[in-house]
């Protein structure tokens, strides 16, 4: 075939595309109505990811099973929407790398709420502001976001699902690299990208400010500035992209949590989100972790926190695979639950592809 030939197949598929997806949406919408009596089928975590794991095992390729999955979340984030756009609480500002994690998750057909803190997202889904919110739990550099494990001692919301971002920085300008006098950015991230500036901005002066999003923002407004930021944020702010990806390591990756008021039920691929206390003895979380390793069940993530009630006392952060009303699990908590002075369960959810 000859270049003409290929465009007019191309465009044949094009509009195939278009009259199947919208096929989609008009049988989505008529599912959500024989469900629920109403209008609007919502956001379901776990039929949504089901979806995306069944398409990746059937993608037979030449473009790879990630990129898939983005183009899919999109097509149900319009057909999702056709019945109403749900809200969707993040730490803003606008182009964080939470705004970034939700776009993800829930795709662009929802209307997204920025709020200015992790306690904030909490409150705008705890006094239905915003139907769910996403909060940063946990960098693959880091360790814990500490804020959002206090924010879970008091609230009632659970974990609904979660996400997996990568951290990749970019140079962002609308000035020759060579012209850059200040570059700003949020603290961290210039530790982040220590080697980059050295080799190639040793002589502009850093900016700390409060967000990687106020860092492009600031940037775009002024001559002969640049801004270390997500690829959103140039986006977002009309810059840019002078170099991609500086970190100085390629494997950042921060986890964030979905939250909402109902636990999902199984995907058959789940993690469960616990917290507990215990009494002040030597020996009670090593008893206590014995319902888990008796009964074969991975514990994939543990943390302790101050209780703030009373010094020298701690809440456990733990996750572990499978759901909290699988036979075993279910087990486990109950014999977990003897030993405790305290336990909830933050939440059953889908695991996340990477």
């Amino acid at each position: 075939m000859n270049k003409k030939e290929v465009q007019a197949k191309i465009a044949r598929l094009d509009e195939k595309l278009i009259k199947l997806i919208n096929q989609r949406g008009s049988l989505t919408r008529k599912a959500g109505e024989l469900r629920t009596g109403s209008k609007g089928s919502g956001y379901d975590p776990v039929g949504e990811e089901k979806i995306l794991r069944k398409i990746a095992r059937a993608n037979p390729g030449p473009l790879p099973s990630g990129d898939i999955r983005a183009v899919y979340r999109e097509i149900i984030s319009a057909c999702r929407g056709m019945a109403g756009r749900i809200k969707v609480a993040y730490l803003g500002p606008e182009a964080t790398f939470t705004h970034g994690a939700a776009r993800k998750h829930f795709g662009s057909a929802v209307e997204f709420i920025p709020a200015e803190s992790i306690g904030g997202v909490f409150r705008e889904v705890e006094n239905e502001v915003a139907d769910y919110g996403v909060v940063p739990i946990e960098n693959s550099l880091d360790g814990a976001v500490t804020y959002t494990l206090d924010s879970f001692m008091e609230s009632p919301l659970q974990i609904c699902a979660e996400v997996f971002l990568r951290v990749d920085q970019n140079l962002l300008s609308n000035s020759p690299m060579a012209e850059i006098e200040n570059i700003y950015s949020h603290p961290q991230v210039f530790g982040q990208c220590r080697i980059f500036i050295q080799k190639h901005l040793p002589h502009a002066a850093l900016r700390e400010v409060a967000s990687t999003a106020r860092a492009a923002e600031l940037a775009a407004r002024e001559k002969k500035s640049g801004a270390l930021a997500n690829a959103l944020a140039a986006s977002v702010y009309g810059l840019k992209i002078l170099r991609r990806n500086i970190q100085d390591s390629a494997g950042n990756m921060t986890r964030f949590l979905v939250i909402g008021d109902s636990l999902p039920p199984s995907s058959g691929r789940d993690r469960t989100s616990i917290l507990f206390s215990l009494p002040h003895k030597a020996g009670s979380l090593h008893d206590a972790l014995n319902a888990f390793r008796v009964r074969g069940i991975n514990l994939t993530k543990i943390e302790s926190r101050p209780s703030r009630k009373k010094a020298w006392e701690y809440y456990f952060f733990v996750d572990l695979e499978g759901h909290c009303r699988s036979k075993k699990v279910k087990a486990a908590l109950e014999e977990l639950s003897e030993a405790c002075r305290f336990i909830k369960i933050m939440g059953s959810y889908p695991r996340s592809e990477i």
